[in-house]
């Protein structure tokens, strides 16, 4: 056996080496778990009978203290000083108890104390060894670059110029695709930047997750945040708010956007006013973004880039696609769990999901406009800070998705307002006055699938019946055996 010291060097590839390399050291010190592995003491032991928990049990504790409590605790010591800086704390504390009137600091913490970075201790709390407190800082470090590059030929999202809605109803409806021409058309597109915003929305508030900002306020957070997560801005009212007329130039000549002529037939759109929310402002830093998930009601969507490229990651669902890797769905498909933040999901599941049947990816760039088709799964992360527009409708050859999840799962719909008492009945009558053959096509596909349904259940439960002569009867035997006969309309 050779000399351990003789064998040959394999160095990590480049883009891994600078990924780890562009990772700064943790403000307090704080290290990986893997090394009090070679330390001769930890800063754990001062924490008394609480060194006994783990790191994950204490942060839960913490959670359950107020602003002053978490200042108190953390003066006891240098560890517990490192736990209560944990910045999810102080953004809970913050979402909990909104100011109307506060500057952005560049933490939650000197935030929610109203504390100038100036102000902020640092101490040195390197012989603290924690996964729990490193990994939400490391995640929040990562290069994205190997992630989203060298996209392997075979997962490449198609790029398309443009297409008509003949074109898209006939091969593109459950399809992903980036149209990279219409949105350049756009009024939007040619002005509106970050600062171009900030200007005139300034100081009007967008819904960014939990909070409600003055743009102002999101935009100084933008450019000052270490969060692994960062807060996203998806404001569902921009057009009122922002004054904007939305609509065809040819009828509607001050238009800020519009759909791409094949995604402009929404059969959503016979509800008028009492359609479920549907139009979305997006704007994020880099990192910020939307972990896996389907778009609701059966809709499908476009995504419009007006500034910053997007990397998406998608997979199908079917009778037969499990969840992406890490991904993890109740049978009712209402719950999913996954990793905390899309960093945590990149590090962990990335390289196995590239290598799973059915996934697709691509960077949707400036000017360019990307279809998520009805049921896919997708995450999507910003490259850069970002603007975007995006859409849900029902295009005609999802009709029948949309009517099945509407009726079979009342308790998964939402967007609509409680004034809708019956979304599903109120949907019918829409599509009946607008398209009744539609409608009745619609209606009798959904019976097929359903008694499609019923017996493949009854043969699961009774066995299939053997071919039989002369009167005899035949029992079959209870049966696993699933027939991929797309029965099964598969919806978030």
């Amino acid at each position: 056996m050779p000399d351990i010291t003789s064998l040959p060097s394999h160095p990590p590839p480049p883009d891994i080496e600078a990924a780890h390399e562009a990772i700064p050291s943790h403000p307090l010190g704080v290290k990986p778990s893997g090394n009090a592995l070679l330390a001769t003491w930890s800063l754990r032991n001062a924490i008394g009978t609480f060194q006994h928990l783990p790191d994950e049990l204490i942060l839960l504790l913490l959670e359950g203290l107020d602003g002053p409590s978490l200042l108190r605790i953390g003066r006891t010591c240098k560890a517990f000083y490192a736990f209560t800086r944990a910045e999810e704390l102080w953004k809970a504390l913050f979402v909990r108890d909104p100011r109307e009137d506060f500057t952005w600091r560049g933490t939650w913490r000197s935030t929610y104390l109203n504390i100038p970075a100036s102000k902020v201790p640092m101490v040195d709390c390197s012989q603290l060894f924690s996964d729990s407190l490193y990994r939400p800082f490391n995640c929040a470090h990562i290069s994205l670059d190997p992630y989203v590059s060298n996209i392997p030929a075979r997962n490449q999202i198609p790029r398309l110029p443009d297409l008509s809605p003949e074109e898209f109803r006939a091969s593109w409806t459950d399809r992903p695709f980036i149209l990279t021409e219409p949105v350049k058309a756009w009024p939007a597109y040619k002005n509106w930047t970050v600062g171009s915003l900030l200007a005139r929305y300034g100081k009007t508030k967008f819904r960014a997750e939990a909070v409600d900002w003055a743009m102002r306020t999101y935009g100084d957070y933008m450019a000052d945040n270490s969060d692994e997560s960062p807060l996203y801005l998806f404001d569902r009212s921009f057009v009122s708010k922002m004054g904007l007329s939305v609509g065809p130039p040819e009828t509607t000549p001050d238009a800020s956007y519009w759909p791409p002529a094949c995604f402009a037939e929404d059969f959503f759109s016979v509800l008028g006013d009492d359609r479920p929310d549907h139009q979305w402002l997006i704007i994020g830093p880099e990192r910020s973004g939307s972990k896996f998930h389907k778009d609701p009601n059966a809709t499908s969507a476009w995504n419009a880039v007006l500034r910053g490229p997007k990397y998406w990651i998608m997979f199908p669902s079917g009778t037969k696609q499990p969840p992406p890797p890490g991904v993890y769905v109740s049978d009712d498909q209402s719950e999913v769990t996954s990793p905390l933040s899309i960093a945590e999901w990149l590090l962990g599941f990335h390289a196995e999901a590239r290598r799973t049947p059915g996934c697709m990816e691509g960077i949707c760039r400036e000017g360019e406009i990307l279809h998520v088709p009805s049921g896919w799964w997708h995450l999507v992360v910003n490259l850069e800070t970002s603007i975007a527009i995006t859409q849900n409708f029902i295009p005609r050859g999802h009709l029948t998705a949309a009517l099945d999840f509407l009726s079979n799962k009342p308790d998964q719909v939402s967007g609509f307002r409680k004034n809708v008492a019956n979304p599903c009945e109120r949907f019918k009558a829409g599509i009946r006055e607008a398209y009744p053959e539609l409608l009745d096509e619609a209606l009798e596909e959904l019976q097929r699938k359903n008694e499609g349904k019923k017996r493949k259940w009854e043969e699961i439960v009774h066995g299939k019946p053997d071919d039989t002569t002369d009167g005899d009867t035949g029992a079959g035997g209870f049966s696993f055996g699933f027939g991929d006969d797309g029965s099964d309309v598969e919806v978030p």
